[in-house]
């Protein structure tokens, strides 16, 4: 039985035992577990990010679509370590400038100061620069061609171009740095995630990925 703060959510029981797994892991980065959700875009990440942060009691969520910009869509590696890791490492509060892509250009320092939990999200988020500072690093598991026609069609005709050339410069970063063999766990969508999450253990993992690790409704997690 799922405790009485996690009720509001009874649909959702792989996010709260992923929520509670989390909060038993050491952090890694300085005071902070940080946790990485990757995947194609389009795959539901900034979703189930969200959802995770609430069941996390709120905790932060780092866009790394705030990081990106239109001249560096996975150029910002350096720019993520100085404003970010190394300040978090620290145990000091993290400044970064949030990318405006319609402005396109980067806003004033927004504050990010270490907390328990720390949730890194986009595309990327997994990559080998990164990892060594993830106490977990989770990949929605969705096939990037349905990925990529699901984003087509939430952001619709006015981005068309930009997804142009988007499909290119992912698939030119995964092959050089992918991310998904180096997961801990894959998160996959019930019914477009209107239906919730299943979690299997990934790649990274020390069990088989063909059982997931919670059941139904019960909240029974074999990690």
């Amino acid at each position: 039985m799922l405790p009485s703060a996690l009720s509001a959510h009874p649909r959702e029981p792989a996010i709260h035992a992923l929520a509670s797994r989390i909060r038993r892991l050491a952090p890694s980065c300085g005071p902070v577990r940080l946790v990485g959700v990757d995947g194609h875009a389009g795959s539901g990440k900034s979703t189930f990010a969200g959802r995770l942060a609430e069941a996390l009691d709120g905790a932060p969520v780092l866009r790394l679509d705030d990081i990106a910009s239109h001249e560096e869509l996975f150029g910002w590696t350096g720019r993520l370590l100085s404003q970010v890791i190394e300040p978090l490492g620290r145990g000091e509060t993290a400044h970064y400038s949030p990318y405006d892509w319609r402005a396109r250009r980067f806003g004033p320092p927004r504050p990010l100061p270490p907390a328990p939990v720390i949730v890194v999200e986009g595309v990327g988020a997994g990559r080998r620069a990164l990892r060594p500072h993830l106490a977990l690093l989770l990949w929605m598991d969705l096939p990037r061609e349905e990925s990529w026609s699901r984003g087509r069609a939430r952001d619709g005709e006015e981005q068309r171009e930009f997804w142009d050339g988007w499909v290119g410069a992912e698939r030119e970063h995964f092959a050089g740095d992918p991310s998904r063999p180096f997961a801990d766990l894959l998160v996959r969508q019930r019914d477009g995630g209107h239906e919730g999450y299943e979690v299997f253990p990934g790649p990274a993992g020390t069990a088989g990925s063909g059982r997931p690790l919670t059941h139904g409704d019960e909240s029974s997690a074999v990690w």
